[in-house]
């Protein structure tokens, strides 16, 4: 997805929606971040929208209006998935860093965005292989470093095995030098 689509889907849900103010958890996230996203960030053509309030009702009217195999997909190729504030495990204090993204395309609608980090933290959890594709991606292209990683999944709200797990599998995303 590039930004144009991403502003688009924005700009619908806050249609859908009557708000102002979005939350984005998923990979499109990183638009607000980086100009120029990776290939594996450009690949989905869904944006995983949280209601700001974090009603899930309210997620269903996006999936309903915009979402999967809705007349939207059809027209744009694009589509936002509504989701619960369940949908990602996130290490505490997220909100406070989530990244304002608003263009003129926007409509006036603003996403709040995840902080590359903490996406990369919420894939490194769901552990799919599409998501350890894109965390590789992010720390292969310094859009974040394992270091900050393996920091950030110290607040999550884990036992420490899943954690120390979680932290090999961060430190697994750079390959190995060869000296």
């Amino acid at each position: 997805m590039n930004h144009d689509a991403f502003d688009h889907v924005i700009r619908a849900a806050g249609g859908v929606l009557g708000e102002d103010t979005i939350i984005v958890i998923g990979s499109q996230a990183i638009l607000a971040s980086v100009n120029r996203p990776p290939p594996a960030a450009m690949r989905s053509i869904e944006v995983d929208v949280l209601p700001f309030d974090g009603d899930e009702r309210k997620a269903d009217l996006v999936d309903g209006s915009i979402g999967e195999a809705s007349m939207f997909q059809e027209s744009f190729g694009v589509y936002a998935q509504g989701v619960g504030p369940n949908t990602a495990v996130l290490p505490k204090g997220w909100r406070d860093r989530l990244v304002a993204y608003r263009t003129p395309a926007t409509g006036g609608v603003t996403a709040l965005c995840l902080d590359p980090v903490d996406l990369v933290v919420a894939k490194l959890v769901a552990n799919r292989s599409k998501d350890r594709e894109f965390c590789a991606e992010l720390v292969l292209r310094a859009i974040v470093t394992v270091e900050a990683v393996v920091e950030r999944l110290g607040d999550l709200a884990l036992d420490e095995d899943k954690c120390r797990a979680l932290g090999e599998r961060a430190r697994g995303l750079v390959p190995p030098v060869d000296r």
